[in-house]
């Protein structure tokens, strides 16, 4: 009996295993994940990431390669600024030219961050294993706001100045007499037009 009862047991657990086996070989493939030995590793080098986080996807020319593995700082260059390391896992088979461009960009106006990378056209240098691709840096929120206010700022001097009638399109604005000489030419056009293909004669000593 108690022959039987293990037999019995081992074969229940059998059918687990091979049931749960099936299971995670849906999941996986419903999910899309690859296993590691069909992918590589290459790095992104970037002064600041935006909000890129751990598995954000990573897009060739608009099409989903990869994801981002880790994120790490690293030395500053030699402008003294604080560099950011992506490492991305990407699909085997994406030949990614090493003048390709890098950036940070957004799904929607709000949406998760991820990173693009918009194939080179030097199709005999392709980026190896392990190698790196340098990143062009997102323009931050307050880069943007600090933007926005000087051109706010410029508009405002500039009205300023017009109707104050000082600067250059001021004093065209409000200076009578750059008018009245601009009228008296139009006049005088119009009573000789001929003076506009009139060629005097050059003075001779």
């Amino acid at each position: 009996m108690i022959f039987g009862k293990t037999k019995l047991e081992m074969k229940v657990g059998f059918f687990v295993f091979i049931g749960l086996f099936i299971l995670a070989f849906f999941v996986l493939s419903i999910g899309g994940i690859k296993t590691w030995s069909s992918a590589y590793d290459i790095n992104f080098v970037f002064h600041f990431v935006n909000g890129v986080k751990l598995g954000a996807p990573v897009r060739f020319a608009g099409v989903d390669v990869g994801l981002v593995k880790h994120i790490k700082f690293m030395a500053p260059g030699e402008d003294g600024k604080t560099r950011v390391e992506i490492a991305a896992r990407i699909k085997k088979g994406t030949r990614i030219p090493v003048d390709s461009s890098v950036w940070v960009n957004t799904l929607g106006l709000l949406g998760e961050k991820y990173i693009e990378v918009m194939p080179g056209v030097d199709k005999n240098n392709i980026l190896a294993k392990n190698g790196s691709l340098i990143g062009e840096d997102p323009i931050a929120m307050q880069e943007i706001g600090a933007m926005a206010k000087k051109i706010v700022t410029d508009i405002d001097e500039t009205i300023l100045k017009i109707n104050s009638g000082t600067g250059t399109i001021g004093k065209l604005v409000s200076d009578d007499s750059i008018y009245n000489n601009l009228d008296a030419l139009m006049a005088d056009l119009k009573r000789n037009p001929w003076k506009l293909f009139y060629k005097g004669k050059d003075i001779k000593d």
